[in-house]
C-alpha cells in the first residue's frame, strides 16, 4: 500500500492570485476588479466607463497575467510550512487549472517558494484528472484542497472516497465565498487546516456520501 496523497490547488490555496491580479489590472490595463457581491464574470470593469469587461478579454487578461506576472504571487500564510511538514506523512501533488504552456512556469514558481512538487495542469472540472492521479499512485487515502465549489462537486462525483477541504486562503475574498456544499469541511487558514488534514489521512478513505447521478457531467 502506498503513502497517503494530498492533491492541492494552487491559486488562493498556496499562492495569492486575486490581489496581485487586481493590482496588475489597475496599473496596466485600467481595469477595476471587485468581487464584492459579484461573481467573477462581472467583477472586471473598465475604469473609464464602468462597463463589464467582455468575457473573451477576461480570458486574455488571465492568460496575460500567467504569461508575465506570476512573480507577483506570494504564498498564503502558513501554506509552505504546512506542506513541508505534511510531506513527511503524505505525497503531495498540485492540480491547477492553467494551460499546458504554463505548467513549467508554475513548477518553477512553486519551487522558488520552497515547494518542489509535481504539477498537473487541467482545464475544466478536476474530478476526472484527480481520479486518474489517485488510481495511478494507488494511494491508500487521498485528500483534495481547492477554493472553488465546482471542483469539490466534480471530485465528489468522480472520486467520492477522497476527502475534500474547501479553503479560500485569500482574506480579501474569503468572506464573500459561500461554503462548498460538496466539501467535507471549510477551513481558510493553514494552522487549523494542517491538523484537519492529518486527522483525515489517519482515518482512511472518506465515506462515499455523494449520489453520482447528481450532475454526472461535472
Amino acid at each position: 500500500m502506498t503513502r497517503p496523497l494530498i492533491i492541492t490547488d494552487c491559486d488562493e490555496v498556496l499562492l495569492h492570485m486575486v490581489v496581485p491580479f487586481r493590482a496588475w489590472l489597475n496599473e496596466v490595463h485600467d481595469v477595476h476588479f471587485d468581487m464584492h457581491d459579484r461573481g467573477f464574470a462581472e467583477a472586471l470593469r473598465h475604469k473609464d466607463s464602468g462597463a463589464v469587461v467582455e468575457r473573451a478579454l477576461v480570458w486574455e487578461l488571465l492568460l496575460g497575467f500567467f504569461e508575465t506576472e506570476m512573480h507577483r504571487q506570494t504564498p498564503i500564510a502558513g501554506a509552505v510550512e504546512a506542506l513541508q511538514r505534511l510531506s513527511n506523512v503524505a505525497d503531495i501533488v498540485v492540480l491547477t487549472n492553467i494551460t499546458e504552456r504554463h505548467q513549467q512556469a508554475r513548477s518553477a514558481q512553486l519551487a522558488t517558494h520552497g515547494l518542489t512538487l509535481p504539477v498537473h495542469w487541467n482545464q475544466g472540472g478536476k474530478g476526472p484528472p484527480l481520479a486518474k492521479i489517485v488510481a495511478e499512485r494507488e494511494a491508500s487515502v487521498a485528500l483534495f484542497i481547492d477554493d472553488l465549489a465546482e471542483h469539490h462537486k466534480s471530485v465528489a462525483i468522480h472520486a467520492p472516497g477522497v476527502w475534500r477541504l474547501h479553503m479560500v486562503g485569500e482574506p480579501a475574498i474569503a468572506g464573500n465565498v459561500a461554503d462548498a456544499t460538496h466539501a467535507h469541511a471549510r477551513i481558510d487558514n493553514w494552522v487549523a487546516a494542517e491538523q484537519w488534514i492529518r486527522d483525515r489521512l489517519a482515518e482512511g478513505p472518506a465515506p462515499a456520501d455523494i449520489d453520482a447521478s447528481q450532475g454526472a457531467t461535472a
